[in-house]
């Protein structure tokens, strides 16, 4: 149920500039913003004594500028403390609230970009009167009521879909130092300390040591102590997390643990998803850190999808992103020489696997999500692709499946039961697509596979669809690359490309011919072979906006 608004209230009150004790501020706190107006004393008409005409005296009247105002909807947080003069003395006591709005900037070209958050704080000095106690509770005051203003503004902002983090207890900040270009732990100590400070979130940093570290420490962790488990780092330590949280023996539990994300990788894709959720035009680099920043001190969480991804052998995995086989997956693997570059690394590696490409030689299937089996978004209804099998509305209603269940007794996580076992047929309600070439094989869970690939543009992170997209052979290198240019914008869709493919599914499976071969899982490579997944809907939560 969506959250009912309080009845409107204001809070008013008189401030001095933190610089200048002459300057009076008038501050208005409402439901939606913070508004301050400078106070000048303007000379009134001279006043005559009955008198005398000697006893004309000069007067002045208040008058207000243009007021500044400050959307609640940008605030991180507000805080109360006692400012020092030059010689270490009391100087009064001060609000200060801290607000990220978004400025669109301008390249050096003069070419518009999109809007970006950057940091404003606004000062004010509690007016003296001689009680530093007391000017010091009305600072704290005034600062409590920006900061529950705010978080109440958010929630109602979003309704009943997001809930908050509680702030009770600690955040666990995950660092993997090495990600990226080995800037991790300078984002950390630069601006995203500086915010959750500003937003009164206590934390505690822990750098990852070596593979899977990460999720050593979550699968045995206290998580009573943790209100969220943010991630700084490329997309495998996120990975890394959600598997151990699945190995738990409180895995139900354990995966409601509010998960947060902060770019720090080469490819940063969730975070650059969870910037698109908030609706705003795409952000790069420091502009996307503190976007997401922003989102994480705002603490809103969401339910988020998961795939319960099964392999030929070996337990079953968790992926939130991607599942990926062809000239893709072939980019990720081969591109991690290039890793000291950044971001740049998916360009170069793509470039490459374009000059030698090829074709896969596979057999994929998949069962259409619900509104996809009346109204298909791609070129042609799956019943009519060449090779390709499609049972009928009666068929699916009658089936009876054999779910591939827990074949391991000790197996955690949610069952399976929309797949049969690999080695079986898949269900009769399935789409079979027989025997084709493929250029790449690619399942998407949330918008971008990048900072800059939005391939799924309409994703959501709890909308229960598997976003299955795939590239016939007889491409061309030059569309292809198209291809890959217009996923920047998310208008790859609207090329109709005779070689694009995509469905919205709930479940698929895979079963390559050619070897070798590598198929990726969120950007970890996994064995090759024959692969399989379905969805879990809104099984883990996500901080976003």
């Amino acid at each position: 149920m969506a959250a009912r608004a309080p009845p409107s209230r204001e809070l008013r009150a008189e401030f001095t500039d933190p610089v200048d004790e002459e300057v009076k501020l008038a501050v208005t706190l409402t439901d939606s913003s913070l508004t301050v107006r400078r106070i000048s004393l303007l000379p009134s008409s001279p006043s005559l004594s009955s008198s005398s005409p000697t006893s004309a005296t000069s007067s002045s009247s208040p008058s207000l500028s243009s007021p500044l105002v400050l959307s609640l909807s940008d605030c991180v947080g507000c805080l109360a403390c006692v400012a020092r003069d030059e010689d270490g003395g009391d100087g009064g006591a001060l609000v200060c609230a801290y607000f990220y709005p978004r400025v669109r900037r301008r390249w050096a070209g003069g070419v518009a970009r999109a809007a970006a958050r950057h940091r404003v704080e606004q000062r004010l000095r509690v007016a003296r009167g001689g009680d530093a106690a007391a000017e010091l509770r009305e600072a704290e005051r005034w600062a409590g009521a920006v900061t529950r203003t705010a978080a109440r503004h958010a929630a109602l902002a979003h309704g009943g879909h997001y809930s908050q983090v509680c702030r009770m207890r600690r955040l666990m900040v995950l660092v993997n130092p090495l990600s990226g270009k080995g800037q991790a732990m300078a984002l950390y100590t630069g601006p995203i300390h500086r915010m959750l400070t500003e937003a009164a979130v206590p934390h505690t940093l822990i750098t990852t040591d070596y593979q899977n570290h990460a999720r050593e420490l979550v699968r045995n962790a206290d998580l009573s102590q943790w209100s969220a488990i943010v991630i700084l780092s490329g997309d495998g330590l996120l990975f890394e997390v959600i598997n151990g949280l699945m190995e738990r023996e409180d895995w139900e539990e354990a995966i409601q643990t509010p998960l947060g994300i902060l770019p720090g990788g080469s490819g940063n894709a969730v975070a650059a998803s969870v910037h698109h959720y908030t609706e705003a035009g795409a952000v790069f680099g420091e502009d996307l850190l503190l976007s997401c920043g922003f989102v994480l001190c705002k603490g809103l969480v969401c339910p988020m999808d998961l795939l319960s991804v099964r392999l030929s052998s070996g337990p079953r995995l968790f992926s939130f992103l991607s599942l990926a086989w062809g000239f893709v997956a072939d980019v990720d693997i081969e591109s991690e020489k290039y890793r000291p570059v950044g971001a740049v690394r998916f360009l170069v590696g793509a470039l490459v696997r374009l000059a030698s490409l090829r074709s896969y030689q596979g057999r994929l299937s998949f069962l259409l999500a619900a509104d996809e089996s009346s109204s298909v978004t791609a070129t042609t209804n799956p019943s009519s692709l060449p090779g390709s099998t499609f049972c009928s509305s009666r068929e699916q209603h009658s089936l009876q499946r054999d779910p591939a269940t827990r074949t391991d007794p000790k197996e955690h996580g949610p069952v399976d039961d929309l797949m049969t076992p690999l080695g079986e047929p898949v269900p009769t309600d399935w789409t079979v697509v027989e025997e084709r070439d493929f250029v790449l094989v690619l399942a998407m869970c949330h918008s971008h596979l990048a900072e800059d690939l939005m391939v799924a543009p309409d994703a959501r992170p709890d909308d229960g669809h598997i976003h299955l997209f795939y590239v016939t052979a007889g491409v061309s290198r030059p569309a292809l690359l198209r291809l890959f240019l217009a996923m920047e914008k998310g208008t790859h869709l609207t090329g109709e490309s005779p070689h694009l493919v995509y469905r919205r599914v709930r479940a698929l499976r895979l079963e390559p011919v050619t070897r070798p071969g590598v198929i990726t899982v969120d950007g970890e490579q996994v064995e090759y072979g024959p692969v399989q997944a379905q969805v879990h809907r809104g099984c883990a939560r996500i901080i976003s906006g």
